[in-house]
């Protein structure tokens, strides 16, 4: 399962949990502006918006888990198993896979007005990227430096939620992740108050009783609550460093530990990833399961108007500072 937030200080952020019991030789990717981008049923873009994410490169293909553009427009893919219904291909549509689904977008939308305007026509179908690579159920945040939406092509169809928490995580539909904060609207960071009886003298015992109630587990509509919980109340200084280290400090409030999410035999769902982006200096950040040490890759470093993917293999060893 996974958790994905936005999050602004005098900067942007955009990122996510990777929550899975495997994983791909996923690498962090830049797309440059000028890679080929060829879509199984729609038009080739050979121009675009430069792109940087987590990617499983297949064929030459990323088959990104989330990015940015150059314009500060993220996207991100989360499980959404037996929710997720993909349709039929439909000739007057733009018949979208959903492995092509977050390059189309931010190849071509530099904000998330663009992207709900390309979105009027879409038809996402259900095609696999190939037999050894079937087609995941998933749906989509997408969000720029202002805004976030959530999209979820269901039974019923393409549904598209404005994100006012700015936050995703796995089922149930979005409309019911929303519609269950209401039964924490009590939760606050402030002390509590006694609201049991005016008849019994009842006091806070421990600092941050005031989120009492709030869900610890680690299910998806747990992981919601928390996640929204802890980011709208965050406070984070303006400076690159104290940003992303509240941001995966968010991040970690829902992460997940080997052995307490078992998946049968000997399979276990951890936290693989957390990235964290910087959406205006286009600047991608990490930590592994096995290292703590955030990790930075800047696309700017790069050659934009390449034609070839660049690639960087995750740094997974932990890394140590020894004082003494």
């Amino acid at each position: 399962m996974c958790t994905a937030i936005t999050y602004n200080t005098k900067d942007h952020y955009f990122g996510r949990n990777l929550d899975l019991e495997y994983s791909y030789k996923e690498t962090v990717t830049i797309t440059p502006r000028n890679y080929p981008f060829h879509f199984r049923k729609g038009k080739e873009i050979n121009q675009h918006y430069a792109l940087i994410g987590m990617a499983y490169v297949a064929l030459d293909y990323p088959l990104y888990y989330d990015a940015i553009n150059e314009k500060g427009l993220g996207m991100a893919g989360l499980n959404f198993p037996k929710n997720a219904d993909y349709k039929e291909e439909q000739p007057e549509k733009d018949n979208i896979a959903p492995f092509e689904f977050i390059p189309w977008v931010l190849s071509q939308c530099a904000t998330l007005e663009e992207a709900k305007s390309l979105l009027n026509n879409i038809n996402i179908i259900n095609l696999n990227f190939s037999e050894q690579l079937p087609v995941s159920p998933l749906h989509w945040i997408i969000a720029d430096k202002k805004n976030s939406i959530t999209v979820e092509c269901v039974k019923e169809g393409l549904k598209i939620y404005d994100n006012p928490v700015g936050v995703l995580t796995n089922n149930p539909t979005f409309d019911i992740h929303m519609f269950n904060l209401n039964n924490y609207m009590n939760l606050s960071v402030e002390p509590p108050k006694n609201n049991f009886s005016n008849k019994l003298n009842l006091e806070a015992y421990s600092r941050g009783m005031g989120a009492l109630g709030l869900p610890g587990d680690l299910s998806s509509a747990s992981r919601f609550v928390k996640a929204a919980f802890t980011k709208m109340n965050s406070l984070s200084g303006d400076s690159e460093s104290e940003s992303i280290s509240q941001f995966f400090h968010i991040l970690g409030s829902v992460d997940q530990q080997r052995g307490c999410v078992h998946m049968g035999e000997n399979q276990y769902e951890i936290t693989i990833y957390s990235s964290c982006c910087n959406m205006d200096k286009g600047i991608y950040y990490y930590t592994t399961y096995e290292n703590n040490q955030i990790t930075g890759v800047n696309m700017y470093k790069e050659n934009l108007d390449g034609k070839d993917l660049i690639n960087y293999d995750l740094v997974k060893g932990q890394q140590i500072f020894m004082q003494n």
